[in-house]
């Protein structure tokens, strides 16, 4: 049984993963635009230090994904984040946040090391720089053309992680005349994305406030969320900082295809008043990051998804799930690949 997976996220990862512990013959490839893993769970390395430019860290309220990263697999650099969110509001006042006991995972190495975990404990054939921008559905089977010319297939099943509006796109164009399709493309042109700019500022002396992050809980303010790298052990040599600061959506918008020294510069402007530190306005090095189709904002209609995947065809990631969070698309990754596991006859 061969398999496709367009893309090399999270889910796709949890997905592959189930698929080899449920029908170990199986084979899947998978094809990845990128050069990384993990989707917008995101790390970069820089002169010793790492961080987390994407997805910030796991929550590990969902029982079935902590025990996957916990219990199932290497647990050797798996790390929590100990101090606090807090909160700021329009006027960038700080408070305290809401009291919480669910712990903020990550690894010393960053969240990519949860995709790349995932897919070590597999069979699958992870091929990077490659764009897929063409699906065919012929005899009863899959085959996929990248951006090179170059075809792929045929596959018995495929996977489709990218984010909606993409996968929307992919099918939409895809040489596979059924109402199925068509009923799958209208759900994934449904979901909406929330759009997000993110400045990285690294500094050479480390903040002396209490919180790992701050979010904005009005939503008025020019910036969603600070959170702080040096709070994650292993990321960031003694006595610096390095800041993710992700605007918000307004902002990231009518920005998005500005000048990125200048959107930078801004950032690291209403950083310092609202942490309340000048330092902030000056960072040692910078790094930024557009994300397009950062966050789902909500789910879609379950039904046209069941019916595609008669066909073999399943999508799968955090606009599946309805939850713009790391953690629910591990989980409906693995919930995927189980279906995806049920579907292989097995061989007597």
């Amino acid at each position: 049984m061969d398999i496709g997976i367009i893309g090399a996220g999270a889910a796709s990862a949890a997905a592959a993963y189930a698929i080899h512990r449920d029908a170990p013959d199986a084979q899947c490839t998978v094809l990845e635009k990128s050069g990384g893993v993990c989707g917008r769970a995101a790390t970069r390395r820089r002169d010793g230090r790492w961080y987390d430019y994407g997805a910030n860290y796991l929550k590990d309220d969902d029982e079935r994904v902590r025990s996957l990263v916990t219990e199932r697999l290497e647990t050797d650099g798996l790390v929590s984040i100990d101090e606090p969110i807090s909160v700021f509001d329009e006027d960038g006042t700080v408070g305290e946040g809401r009291p919480t006991t669910e712990r903020k995972l990550t690894y010393r190495t960053g969240l990519t090391q949860i995709a790349k975990r995932l897919f070590g404990e597999t069979d699958a054939t992870v091929n990077r720089r490659t764009k897929i921008t063409g699906i065919n559905r012929d005899d009863g089977r899959w085959r996929l053309t990248d951006s090179d010319g170059e075809k792929w297939g045929p596959y018995d099943k495929l996977l489709c992680n990218p984010p909606a509006p993409q996968t929307a796109r992919l099918l939409r164009e895809a040489d596979w005349e059924d109402e199925r399709r068509d009923a799958l493309v209208e759900a994934a042109e449904s979901v909406e994305y929330r759009t997000v700019w993110t400045a990285v500022l690294g500094y050479e002396f480390e903040l002396e406030v209490p919180y790992y992050a701050l979010v904005n809980t009005d939503k008025r303010h020019e910036i969603g969320w600070i959170a702080r790298e040096e709070c994650k052990p292993g990321h960031v040599p003694d006595g610096e900082s390095v800041l993710i600061v992700q605007a918000n959506e307004p902002w990231s918008v009518e920005r998005y295809d500005d000048d990125p020294a200048e959107n930078v510069a801004k950032l690291a402007r209403l950083t310092a008043e609202v942490v309340g530190d000048d330092r902030l306005e000056n960072p040692t090095w910078t790094d930024h990051q557009g994300w397009r189709y950062a966050q789902p904002e909500d789910g879609v209609d379950r039904d046209a998804f069941e019916v595609a995947e008669r066909a073999g065809l399943y999508c799968l990631g955090d606009w599946v799930a309805g939850e713009g969070r790391l953690h629910a698309a591990l989980r409906n990754g693995l919930e995927t690949g189980e279906r995806v596991g049920r579907s292989i006859p097995t061989e007597d």
